[in-house]
């Protein structure tokens, strides 16, 4: 679950860095079934000046394993984007799921964490992504030649005032032409306090709701590369406002097992 909402400000040492550096290169290296990297350019601040100050290169790297009885599907995530000075790493995320189930019925329980870190610019100051841990249940199943997984989770953020919420996801991928073209991706509607413990944010109370979504769509050219557009979209995340952020990007896509 690509929590970009969860941003608190941190300290982010040189060391930190140093070891997700160390973690990203050895993800490249398993030896996974199912794997896709993807290298795009984001145009937000070309699209949306006032709340962005520069275009930026993004990486992506997924892992997916599918359900096999109770053993569960198993889904890893990472996103590099090269937002800093000189294109250097401005953020890293990551999110890993896994399900399993112990019954008959085709309802398998989830348990997933999302986290990551980044410098802010202008300012280069750190932050972190918040640590975020969810359970709960999630169904996969097909739909006119598409698949699909629904879930609805609980999830703890650990801001300084931790945050007790609901998450709902959805993802799904389908392909027509004999897969030339490919239309996938996720959508997540979530709770959040408005009070996450810090500075800016004290006095106010409730919750609110929040949308992250990234439908993707792709047109294959040759064996596993592709080319195509991941449509990034935000309401509640990156900004306070009233106000859905759309960023579609200019992508690259290879794909291996």
């Amino acid at each position: 679950m690509p929590k970009e909402k969860s941003l608190s400000a941190g300290t982010v040492n040189f060391y930190d860095m140093k070891y997700l550096a160390v973690f990203f290169c050895l993800i490249f290296s398993v030896n996974a079934h199912s794997q896709t990297l993807q290298l795009h350019f984001d145009p937000r601040h070309t699209l949306d000046p006032a709340h962005n100050p520069a275009n930026f290169p993004a990486i992506y790297f997924e892992y997916f394993k599918s359900a096999k009885d109770t053993s569960g599907s198993f889904f890893m995530k990472t996103e590099t984007d090269l937002n800093g000075q000189n294109h250097n790493i401005g953020k890293f995320f990551i999110q890993i799921s896994q399900s399993f189930r112990f019954w008959k019925p085709k309802v398998y329980l989830q348990l997933q964490y999302s986290g990551g870190m980044g410098i802010a610019e202008p300012g280069s100051y750190g932050y972190y992504i918040t640590n975020a841990f969810s359970a709960g249940p999630v169904y996969p199943f097909q739909w006119k030649g598409g698949w699909f997984s629904t879930s609805l989770s609980y999830t703890y953020n650990a801001f300084k005032k931790p945050s007790h919420d609901v998450l709902y996801s959805l993802y799904w991928g389908n392909g027509f032409w004999n897969y030339k073209f490919e239309f996938s991706g996720d959508i997540e509607l979530y709770t959040l306090n408005k009070n996450l413990g810090d500075a800016y944010t004290a006095g106010i109370k409730g919750k609110q709701v929040c949308i992250f979504a990234e439908p993707q769509l792709w047109f294959k050219v040759h064996n596993g590369f592709a080319l195509g557009s991941k449509i990034n979209t935000y309401y509640h995340v990156l900004i306070s406002a009233n106000v859905l952020q759309v960023y579609p990007t200019i992508a690259a896509r290879f794909k291996f097992n």
